[in-house]
């Protein structure tokens, strides 16, 4: 008994860190194709500069040039890919979890987890990705959107907005907006792995085939769908968030809270306001989600 312990022990192992690895290489992915996307959402989010995407796009090209749309992406490339791996290690996870706890409830239907189920199990990938999407973002965004010109520019890189962050206001500063992310993160992921296995476990019911055997274009297809979902399900949560962690860009801060955020948000502009930037951010979603959850799906069958 205790040798078939310690085997499942080393298969389940074995298997978190293929999901590690595979989540890691979609992350990578992730972070190349959609980058120029979304320094255009986080500038559109946080400022009123410009009057829509095309004009924000064309400006940064006209003004900064090319590379300014790779602002700030080393600290995604690294960290977006360490979020993705835990997203899919944490997914993974607990979707075991839930299938080992609904076989044992229900023997006639091993392993069968339900949309609601799938939700969870997204969820608690999100609210596990917290603890490092919340520096990683709020230095990203702070990244994107200081000044351009050199004179005014307020941090020189990643490691200079970190340090000057931590002597403002410690840790706490770092964390800005954990809050409103972790809401996000929960809501986003949830809706995202929710939409992407319910759209395979689909066609591979509708096919009569297995799941592994799902042409990578499907998977793609699948993929970019579920990325739409993710920020219709939260994309109100993530302008929260923004505004949050670039308050006292600069300056004396202005939020205390999110619910402060959302008021005056609600004052200046009604429901459109929570929804800026969502144009962008949308078709953004599709190749980026899509770039994710193929590489992750095929480096996942590579490995077995």
């Amino acid at each position: 008994m205790a040798a078939v312990q310690e085997v499942q022990q080393e298969d389940g192992a074995a298997r978190l860190g293929k999901d590690l690895f595979s989540g890691a290489m979609g992350g990578i992915a992730q972070v190349l194709i959609g980058q120029p996307f979304d320094i255009v959402k986080v500038r559109l989010q946080t400022t009123q500069e410009y009057k829509g995407a095309i004009d924000c796009a064309s400006k940064i090209w006209s003004h900064e040039g090319p590379l300014a749309f790779y602002k700030g992406t080393l600290t995604p490339l690294l960290g977006i890919g360490a979020c993705v791996s835990v997203q899919f290690g944490a997914f993974h996870y607990a979707r075991r979890s839930l299938e080992a706890r609904n076989s044992a409830s229900n023997p006639l239907a091993p392993g069968t987890l339900s949309l609601g189920q799938f939700y969870l199990a997204g969820a608690f990938a999100g609210l596990t990705n917290t603890v490092l999407s919340t520096p990683i973002e709020h230095i990203r965004i702070r990244l994107q959107t200081q000044p351009h010109d050199p004179a005014r520019r307020l941090y020189s890189g990643p490691g200079d907005c970190i340090r000057k962050l931590y002597r403002a206001d410690g840790l706490r500063a770092i964390f800005r907006g954990s809050g409103v992310t972790s809401l996000r993160e929960m809501q986003a992921y949830g809706m995202w792995f929710l939409t992407f296995e319910a759209l395979m476990n689909a066609d591979a019911k509708r096919t009569g085939v297995e799941r592994k055997t799902i042409a990578t274009w499907k998977v793609a297809l699948y993929g970019g769908l579920a990325g739409e979902a993710l920020w219709l399900g939260s994309y109100p949560l993530d302008v929260i968030k923004s505004k949050m962690q670039t308050d006292g860009f600069g300056g004396a801060q202005k939020y205390p809270s999110m619910r402060t955020v959302a008021a005056e948000m609600w004052a200046q502009g009604g429901a459109r306001a929570f929804w800026k930037g969502i144009g962008p951010t949308l078709a953004r979603a599709m190749p980026v989600s899509a770039g994710t959850f193929a590489v992750a799906e095929m480096t996942s069958r590579w490995l077995g």
